[in-house]
């Protein structure tokens, strides 16, 4: 909108396919001669500004709860101090111009600038009658959500737990699970954000993901149920249609790979040692997950990162050979029960897992090692002893949420109880399914065990990655965070975390905040992060991204490379960040 300072502001429709910034619009199709830096200065950021430069976005699949579906946004550069005399004229000159956006149309705040200005402004709309839709109903309110678009084939169940489904299936969840095996699908009737481990793991499977509003009672889905069909999860909406047996075999022979791998596996490393003494070099020793961790008291300030020990893969080895359990493992594989039916499998690696924690021994300098090892903390210290091995954690291959963490606490006796549990986790049915369907050796396998202080009462817990996932253009952080001890990635039914973008969007501020949804776990309103604790967040996450973009030789250029950390903002107030690893996208 031009000559906004005049009496005859003119109103322009921009075709962003052609011209993707209102800048070139400005030069290229209205002909202006004036520099970048003027027209910013008359558009964006002052009062006296005699342009306004906005977007009008489509939400096709806003469900009002009317017998409708979708609406319009009117919205603003998030940094952008716009007052309510600016977004009326705005609201009305689009109005008059777009009338079949009569009853649709809505003001829209992206940013935390505008929702201060608008929150100091509300009597003036409310008088105004100028509908204004809140970003915690916007998004709350879609009826359909892409998570990870693409094309699958299976069969199509409606599950309530996903304990034994297998690869070929494409499953309707009613909750989301705190695990989930390899699928072929994915549709949730309860609403994921692009953090949680469901949708972590569908991007690194190529698995199709998407959140459609009562899909367990959509007639499209009931009509196929039981059926093997093509799962097609598309920008404005998910296709379910018809296939055969045939069709889902040369599907998956053309996904799978052909060969066997075999992941690095240094056994040559045999001492427990402390993270300072570790590398990023030594992932094939101690797990990508622990040397990660090593890495990040490199690059942080002091206090931030975790400081503990590693125990190598040459433990699990010795523990297992010692047990004869490769050799069990074989005989388990081998069966053809267990080859042919996945109920079967989840019982006989249920079975094993209890044998390797409770019908098994330790070599008597592996027991030693071990309580030395308890030994380095306070005797009243709760220990934090996590999964790390050497298929997890790596950048083509994530593995989240397919190996268990255990807490060890004073009154439990000797630590080897705790590493068992660990060591075991290599053979939940999950993780066996996830090896088999990349044809990843099993004997080869190896888990290490990273070794910490517990958190415990922490304030809030979070995820991150290091790059605005929306729009890689402008150099952000994506974060979700929820209250207390409600794990991101594997939240609690009802669970509803705080979602929002921090980025550097050349506003008063070094960063611009733009929340996407409010946890419900506080006040409607509230922030579990002060800006202080988001900026200070923001500020860790590029010393993160830049210092592993080093170690894994990404070039600066590539604007997809990104860590996807884990953070706590402990009981004591402090920044604590326990996890970073590739995002895979």
């Amino acid at each position: 909108i031009t000559n906004v300072h005049t009496a005859s502001p003119a109103l322009y429709f921009q075709n962003t396919q052609l011209f993707p910034y209102h800048y070139y619009f400005a030069m290229d199709a209205l002909g202006w001669t004036i520099s970048l830096d003027l027209f910013n200065a008359q558009t964006y950021f002052s009062q006296q500004r005699h342009n306004l430069a906005g977007s009008l976005i489509a939400h096709d699949q806003y469900d009002p709860n009317d017998g409708s579906l979708g609406i319009y946004t009117l919205e603003f550069w998030p940094t952008g101090p716009v007052h309510f005399a600016q977004v009326k004229l705005a609201y009305d000159l689009v109005s008059e111009h777009m009338p079949f956006a009569v009853d649709k149309l809505y003001f829209h705040a992206p940013g935390e600038t505008q929702r201060v200005i608008y929150n100091q402004e509300k009597a003036l709309y409310e008088q105004a009658d100028l509908p204004v839709i809140a970003t915690e109903d916007l998004y709350a309110n879609m009826r359909y959500t892409p998570l990870n678009p693409g094309e699958s084939y299976g069969l199509l169940k409606i599950v309530d737990s996903a304990d034994s489904v297998s690869v070929r299936d494409i499953v309707v969840l009613k909750t989301l699970p705190n695990t989930l095996s390899h699928v072929a699908g994915i549709i949730t009737e309860t609403p994921q954000t692009p953090l949680s481990h469901i949708n972590v793991k569908a991007k690194q499977n190529n698995t199709p993901n998407a959140y459609l509003k009562d899909a367990s009672t959509d007639p499209n889905i009931l009509a196929l149920v039981g059926q093997y069909v093509k799962f097609e999860v598309l920008p404005d909406g998910l296709s379910l249609t018809p296939a055969s047996y045939e069709d889902v075999n040369a599907f998956f022979e053309a996904v799978r790979p052909t060969n066997t791998q075999y992941p690095p596996r240094n056994l040559g490393v045999t001492q427990i040692s402390p993270l300072s003494e570790i590398q990023f070099k030594d992932a094939n020793a101690f797990g990508a997950k622990a040397a990660n961790v090593a890495e990040l008291d490199r690059c942080l300030p002091p206090g931030i990162a975790p400081t503990g020990f590693a125990v190598p893969f040459y433990y699990y080895d010795a523990f297992m050979q010692t047990n004869d359990f490769y050799v069990a493992a074989r005989h388990m594989i081998e069966d053809p029960n267990f080859q042919a039916n996945p109920a079967h499998r989840v019982n006989a690696l249920d079975a094993f897992r209890k044998q390797i924690r409770k019908k098994s021994l330790l070599p008597a300098w592996m027991t030693q090692n071990l309580q030395s090892l308890h030994e380095q903390f306070d005797p009243n210290t709760s220990l934090r002893c996590r999964s790390s091995t050497n298929t997890e954690d790596l950048p083509e291959f994530n593995g989240a949420g397919l190996y268990d963490s255990y807490t060890h606490h004073p009154h439990e006796g000797h630590i080897a109880k705790s590493m068992k549990q660990v060591w075991a986790s290599l053979w939940t049915y999950r993780a066996f399914e996830e090896r088999d369907f990349y044809r990843i050796d099993h004997f080869t396998t190896a888990m290490g065990i990273l070794v910490h202080p517990n958190y415990s009462d922490e304030l809030v817990n979070g995820v991150a990655i290091t790059k605005n996932i929306y729009d890689v253009d402008w150099p952000g952080y994506y974060v979700n965070a929820q209250m207390g001890e409600d794990l991101i990635t594997n939240p609690e039914a009802s669970s509803i975390p705080e979602e929002f973008l921090v980025a550097d969007l050349m506003g008063e501020e070094r960063y611009e905040i733009q929340y996407i949804r409010f946890s419900n776990a506080i006040d409607p309103g509230k922030h579990l992060l002060t800006k202080t604790q988001v900026f200070h967040l923001a500020d860790m996450m590029g010393l993160i991204q830049n210092h592993f973009r080093f170690l894994y030789d990404i070039p600066w250029f590539d604007q997809h490379f990104a860590m996807d950390i884990e953070f706590k903002i402990t009981a004591e107030g402090r920044l604590a960040i326990k996890q970073a690893r590739p995002w895979i996208d």
